[in-house]
């Protein structure tokens, strides 16, 4: 049976990097694991649609962008691969507020083993942030971050209940990043 692990966490926590080192650690023991990074199998749906650009799936109606969501949680559950980790985000601020980025019918179609949180102290993210050049992240406030890491832990909690699978908050701190990789290679094999 696939497992299906939703990974997720706020900018500036490391995110994609523990996901990749997840990845080559678990591949390095034998486990077929891929990576979903589910915004770019979005966007893989959308060209279909004559988009060419990333940035324009924001422009998208909201029933466009919901279509594209689904497509892509259909292509996610499809994988048959012993591990599938999936890069998503909990949350998308709006002007018009918090948008969840994995609302229950898409968490019904990809039907997750596992929710994992990755997270770190709010001065580690504020300066993470602050000195990755390689990324073009909003500008925010160590308390906007506070604020966000208690929304993430609040919405991995309400798609536990929801999905009824276990959910975990993973440390990455600063040069910690294979002790957050043991964890979630414990997480998924059980050992």
């Amino acid at each position: 049976m696939t497992k299906r692990v939703i990974i997720v966490g706020i900018p500036g926590v490391g995110k994609s990097t523990v996901i990749t080192s997840v990845r080559d650690r678990l591949s390095q023991r034998g486990v077929d694991t891929k990576i979903a990074e589910f915004g770019k199998i979005m966007f893989d749906q959308a060209r279909l649609m004559s988009i060419h650009n990333r940035d324009q799936l924001r422009k998208l109606s909201i029933e466009q962008q919901r279509t594209l969501q689904e497509l892509a949680a259909n292509s996610i559950n499809s994988l048959g691969n012993d591990v599938v980790l999936v890069d998503t985000h909990l949350f998308i601020s709006t002007d018009d507020g918090f948008y969840p980025g994995m609302p229950l019918k898409l968490l019904n179609i990809i039907n997750p083993t596992h929710l994992v949180l990755i997270t770190a102290a709010a001065e580690e993210i504020y300066n993470r942030r602050e000195s990755d050049s390689s990324r073009q992240r909003d500008v925010i406030s160590r308390d906007r971050i506070i604020c966000d890491l208690r929304l993430s832990e609040s919405m991995i909690s309400s798609s536990s209940i929801i999905t009824g699978c276990p959910f975990y908050i993973v440390q990455n701190n600063t040069n910690q990043i294979e002790k957050a990789t043991e964890v979630i290679c414990k997480i998924i094999l059980g050992k």
